[in-house]
């Protein structure tokens, strides 16, 4: 088994190993994985975070040892990100620019210097919106999970990753944590409002903020009405997305 750390600001993680394929994810700076297969161009990955699989290109490959890998996973100690945008200087005063998510381990396997904001450790609940709202505007893309593109249960990962909660990567799986709310009268400001397609399959989730709004992925992070049927575009004048179940995480 071979290792790996992410040694760029994001790294695109695809369905297959062609540039033209689905996006599935991306690795921020800072995230570790392992590698399963390497091929003369491309590498097959697992996050460790999510479990995530798919191809990168080997030329964002960055191994490192088995006990640095070890190192991480023993330790534990991930610092995130609180700026959308800050800065690490490598050993040869070499900027790269890093985004809000993103992972300082405590470990020498990233040779670099930051001296920006980190997470509080001491998070509440409430701190999930306040977080949230720092993606406000950011345009969708699938498969990303960063405030210059980011899916639905990207989006939610990452908000609730910064606040020291795990969520899997797709919506429907993260529709599997937590516990069911009957009504959304029972629900408090952060947490997830699960939203299904036609098919009855979960393909949508947003994060419930006060007095029944949603913040969540259309087009953009934005904020719309919610109630029982599901999220009301007030800019449409329609609901986008039906209602399937409200979860609480934490």
């Amino acid at each position: 088994m071979q290792y790996g750390i992410c040694q760029l600001s994001i790294v695109p993680v695809r369905s297959t190993p062609d540039e033209a394929s689905e996006l599935i994810t991306q690795l921020l700076f800072g995230e570790h994985y392992k590698v399963l297969e390497c091929r003369k161009k491309w590498s097959r990955i697992k996050t460790v975070a999510d479990k995530c699989e798919g191809w990168i290109t080997n030329s964002q490959l960055t191994f490192i040892s088995e006990d640095e890998f070890n190192d991480i996973e023993t330790n534990k100690v991930i610092n995130h990100v609180s700026e959308l945008i800050s800065f690490v200087e490598d050993a040869n005063h070499i900027l790269t620019p890093i985004l809000i998510g993103s992972c300082i381990p405590d470990t020498q396997s990233l040779p670099h210097h930051f001296n920006g904001k980190l997470i509080d450790k001491a998070q509440t609940k409430e701190n999930l919106v306040k977080i949230a709202l720092l993606y406000l505007n950011s345009p969708e893309l699938k498969g990303g999970k960063s405030p210059f593109g980011i899916d639905s249960a990207g989006f939610t990962q990452m908000v609730y990753k910064i606040n020291g909660h795990h969520l899997l990567r797709t919506a429907e799986s993260q529709s599997k944590q937590g516990t069911a709310l009957s009504f959304v009268e029972e629900s408090e400001e952060g947490d997830l409002a699960f939203f299904d397609n036609a098919l009855g399959e979960i393909d949508h989730v947003g994060i419930i903020m006060k007095n029944n709004y949603v913040i969540h992925v259309n087009g953009k992070v934005r904020i719309d009405r919610l109630d029982h049927t599901g999220i009301y575009n007030n800019d449409l004048r329609t609901y986008t997305h039906q209602l399937r179940v409200i979860k609480k995480i934490v």
